[in-house]
């Protein structure tokens, strides 16, 4: 492998650096975009219940906060659930951009890093290739193996590269699918605390224990 590496030329070390700050973003991000840890299926008919028991109290609130994603746009409307619904959907709505500008941390960068390997890798070959040329000029083509060496040194970097760009930017995608269906969650969820709290109309507990078994 070490031979690999070196064969590749100065490149190879961005594009190594590039594989493994995006392997630690997709570990991050795997554990910080849980469904579980984003939207926990049981908290929206445990805080209807404590709203119904009169039992939700300030330090409830600061609890319900802290807990999780969902927990903070819930904590921010019913702050504001006495202000009437308008006020206590745009709060819901400012809190929900918070959340969301945190579940896209560092994907940018991901992506970022899926574009500019290949290109890193497209360098290193042209570098190679120029070296190639180079001792074509200076001691002919006499030895055809020497040649075939450099040229395939060449292609390390974009082989390389190519290795790091694909898998990268398929866990980019993905984490940008996971981001707008949890985001799909927490507007449902919300949207059932609003029309709770103001039409009446009571969180279906049925509905949230069927979704847990499914």
């Amino acid at each position: 492998m070490f031979e690999i590496v070196q064969a590749g030329g100065i490149l190879m070390l961005p594009i190594i650096l590039c594989s493994v700050l995006a392997i630690a973003i997709i570990i991050e991000r795997f554990w910080m975009l849980n469904p579980a840890r984003i939207a926990p299926k049981n908290m929206l008919p445990e805080v209807w219940s404590k709203i119904k028991q009169n039992q939700l109290s300030a330090v409830e609130l600061r609890e319900l906060r802290q807990s999780s994603p969902l927990g903070q746009i819930l904590a921010a409307g019913l702050v504001n659930a006495k202000s009437g619904r308008d006020i206590m959907v745009e709060s819901i709505e400012q809190a929900a951009a918070h959340v969301i500008h945190d579940m896209s941390r560092y994907l940018n960068l991901l992506g970022t890093i899926a574009q500019i390997t290949p290109l890193l890798g497209l360098l290193g070959t042209v570098l190679g290739m120029i070296d190639v040329f180079t001792e074509i000029m200076t001691q002919g083509t006499g030895n055809a193996n020497v040649l075939a060496g450099g040229i395939s040194e060449a292609l390390i970097t974009t082989a390389a590269g190519l290795t790091v760009a694909i898998p990268t930017l398929l866990f980019y995608r993905f984490f940008q699918r996971r981001i707008d269906t949890l985001v799909v969650e927490l507007e449902r969820e919300s949207i059932k605390l609003v029309d709770a709290l103001h039409t009446g109309r009571s969180v279906d507990y049925k509905d949230s224990s069927e979704s847990q078994a499914a």
